[in-house]
Formats: structure tokens, sequence, C-alpha cells
């Protein structure tokens, strides 16, 4: 149902309500692909730079600029005395739809060049103007918070929260825990870091329904109590094996006999650079829990610091652990 990655292994399909995507236009634009999101951008400028250059082409042909004979007239000096006699372009130099295209560009990225510029003479002009300034501002908005939210989505700050690759199930003050470790690679914290975990299994109920992907939450305990972490060094989290957890039919012997089991670990919390919050997944499946086994310490202390030992973090040791399953050992114990 997850993978290591955190990835969830889920196809959505036969989806008709797809217009519902372009309602939130933004977030569809956020979650596609790198190429394909360069792709739209790159089409959006290219469409507007030509919608708005043939309508400067329009503007100077219905103003007749780009009739040859009233190019060649000149503009009369300024400060000449009288209304002037000669000939003013809406757009100066704008000669072809090529100029037009190349003038479109300059409005749009504000580059100004200097050879081309908006007269007086057509107010038509200057309105076109004020709206693709607009529209070229819009688009670069549109731009610039997708490229920020993508380099900066909750996931990649994910990569560097690691979990052991196994679980172990061993004896751990008298009774028998479901125990795994987390970890931060980075120096900048994750604060208010929680974590749960889900059994997630097929059942079928009284009435003969079957719930394919059954979600149990299991009560779980961390150093510090509760589910809040100081996730400042790895920690060892574990889940007590009593009678109210799912685990609690589980032996040795039949444990890799539950093909269906699958824990799974979520982390979340929020970054302390960019306040985001963050979330780290990962699962457990019967064969990657691993039956009277305990982690080994990797944290020491040198040169009056703690020193973190990341080349042993999935590394685990055997231990004495008895091989029955958590209600046999509740059952011995109270015979005792």
């Amino acid at each position: 149902f997850v993978g290591k990655n955190g990835a969830c292994n889920v196809a959505h399909k036969n989806i008709r309500e797809q217009g519902r995507f372009l309602q939130d236009v933004f977030t569809t634009l956020v979650d596609l692909k790198w190429p394909h999101t360069l792709l739209i951008f790159t089409m959006s400028f290219l469409c507007s730079w030509l919608l708005f250059g043939m309508v400067w082409w329009l503007i100077a042909f219905a103003h007749g600029d780009l009739d040859h004979s009233t190019r060649l007239q000149r503009v009369p000096a300024e400060g000449a005395a009288g209304s002037p006699a000669g000939f003013v372009p809406c757009v100066t130099s704008i000669h072809s739809f090529t100029s037009a295209f190349l003038f479109s560009i300059e409005v749009q990225v504000t580059i100004g060049f200097g050879g081309r510029m908006v007269t007086e003479e057509c107010p038509a002009a200057i309105l076109v103007l004020i709206v693709q300034n607009i529209v070229g501002l819009v688009i670069n908005a549109i731009m610039l918070g997708c490229i920020f939210m993508k380099t900066s989505q909750a996931h990649r700050r994910a990569e560097t929260l690691i979990f052991s690759k196994h679980a172990v199930i061993a004896l751990r003050e008298g009774r028998l825990c479901f125990m795994l470790r987390v970890g931060d690679l980075r120096k900048s914290m994750i604060i208010s870091a929680t974590i749960r975990m889900q059994v997630v299994k097929k059942t079928a109920s009284l009435e003969g329904e079957v719930v394919p992907l059954n979600q149990i939450d299991i009560q779980m305990e961390n150093p510090v109590g509760g589910n809040s972490i100081f996730l400042v060094s790895p920690l060892i989290i574990y889940h007590v094996i009593d009678k109210n957890s799912p685990l609690y039919d589980i032996s040795p012997m039949n444990l890799h006999h539950h093909e269906d089991l699958e824990i799974i670990v979520i982390l979340e919390g929020v970054v302390e650079t960019t306040g985001i919050t963050t979330q780290a997944r990962t699962s457990y499946l019967a064969d990657e829990i691993l039956w009277g086994q305990r982690f080994v310490p990797i944290v020491a202390e040198e040169d009056g610091r703690y020193s973190v030992d990341y080349s042993k973090f999935g590394n685990t040791v055997k231990v004495p652990t008895p091989s029955c399953t958590a209600r046999q050992l509740e059952e011995d114990k109270s015979i005792m």
C-alpha cells in the first residue's frame, strides 16, 4: 500500500469529473512534472507574444503605418509653428508582422531596446500597451509561484528523514514490542514532530463485507512520551503488543504467513527553516519484520559532544526473545 520511499501504491482510474482539476489550476500546475510545467509556461509566453504581436500589427495596419507612402512622410521638427503636417504612426518602426512581434516581446518583458515606441496618436495602442503589461505580470507571477512551490515542496525535506529498513520485535521492559528507528540527516530540526502507525490489512465484517484496505491505528510509545518526538538524534519508536494490538496473536512461526500484513509509519512536522509542514512515510511488510532482534546503539559521546554513526543506523543484533505470541506470554505470566 505504501512503498519504502513513502509513495502510495494507488492508481486512480475512471475519473469522470476531470473538470474539477481545472477549478484548481495552480495546484494542477504544481503537481505536473517539470517537463510539462516548463512546456506550459513556454507556450504561455510564446502564445501571448504572438497574440499581442498580431494585435500590434492590426493596429499598425488599420492606422496605415504599414503603407510605404505614409511612412516616407517626415514628422515636422519639434517646436515648428502650426499643426504638424507629417504622418505620425501609432508605434514607430513597425514595418511588418516580424517587427510587431519583436515590439510585443519588448513590451511584455520590458527589454526596451529603444528602436520602437508607442506615440500619442492612437488611444487604442495605449490601451493595448496597458493590457499586455498586466497579462505579462500575471504570467510571471504564476510562473514564479509554481516554480517556488515545486522547488520547496514538503516531500523534498522528507528525503532526509530516514527510517530503518527493517522493524524488529523483541522484549522491552518484559513486554513484546514492535520497534523501528527514525532519524533526521539535517541539522535543521523538524518542529512539533509527531509520529503514528497504522496496520493495513484485508478484513471481513460479521455481515460478510470485505474491506480490502482496513486501516487500524495502533498505539505507539517513544522515549519522550506521547506522539510528539524531539528528533535531534535518531530515536527508537516502539509499540507495545498488548491485548489491544492487532499483533497480539502473531508469533514468529506465523509471522511470514501474514502476507497481507503491512504496518505504515507516518512522521509529520514543521520544517524549521521554511515553516512548511512535511510528511515522511514508510511501511513494513511481514518479511521486513525481524523477530528476536534489537537495534544496536549508534549514539556515543566524543570530546564533549554526542556523535551519531549513521553507518550502523539499520544494524540489529539477536537477543533472547520468547517464540510465542504476546497473548501466550501474558497467559504464562498470569499463571506464574
